[in-house]
């Protein structure tokens, strides 16, 4: 049909109008003609067809359609970022290097001359130098490095030292049940280590 939506719309309600002033038989007759002419136009505008199926959550997922990736694209891109990163290295252009660590069931974020308490006693003795291999991530600034989920010991090396092994300040846990006459208190006593990081090692070996 050459009639737009809104000129159908407006013929309409003056049908509708001139219904409403001319005598009962005519205006019964527009009034049956109405409805069959705006079920013709919706069952002409909307027609679907026999392979149509419903966009729903079942349909299709709700995430886009990723492309397919090149694998041989993909390969050269990661070999220029390798080598970008190794150059960094080799000319110590990375600035100031920082490391994330597990130590003492904890993850630490550390750098250079950095001191961390830790909640226990460990088995070095004051002014040991220890080595703390489970690193998870070492940056700088224009690179970081991140493992799954450590890195490879000949690659990043985190040193420490023991400054201090001394226990934490007397706390008091009290417990009191108000008229029944119990009272418990009890006081902890946490052992603590103090560490400081002597230094943060990354070689240019990446692969």
């Amino acid at each position: 049909m050459a009639i737009t939506l809104k000129n159908s719309q407006e013929m309409l309600r003056r049908c509708w109008r001139l219904g409403s002033r001319l005598q009962f038989p005519v205006t019964k007759q527009i009034r049956c003609i109405v409805p069959c002419f705006t079920q013709c136009q919706r069952s002409k505008c909307i027609i679907y067809p026999k392979s149509y199926i419903p966009e729903t959550s079942l349909s299709r997922p709700p995430w886009p359609e990723l492309p397919l990736v090149d694998h041989e694209e993909e390969q050269k891109k990661h070999q220029a970022v390798v080598q970008k990163v190794n150059n960094l290295l080799e000319n110590v252009e990375y600035g100031r290097l920082f490391a994330v660590v597990h130590f003492a069931s904890r993850q630490w974020k550390v750098t250079n001359e950095d001191l961390i308490q830790i909640e226990n006693h460990i088995e070095a003795d004051c002014g040991d130098r220890i080595v703390l291999e489970k690193v998870l991530l070492v940056g700088g600034e224009n690179f970081t490095l991140i493992g799954r989920p450590l890195l490879s010991r000949d690659l990043a090396r985190v040193e420490a030292t023991v400054i201090e092994k001394t226990d934490s300040w007397p706390m008091v846990h009290m417990c009191f049940w108000k008229r029944h006459r119990f009272q418990k208190k009890r006081i902890i006593v946490q052992p603590q280590t103090v560490l400081r990081i002597n230094n943060i090692e990354v070689s240019p070996g990446l692969t």
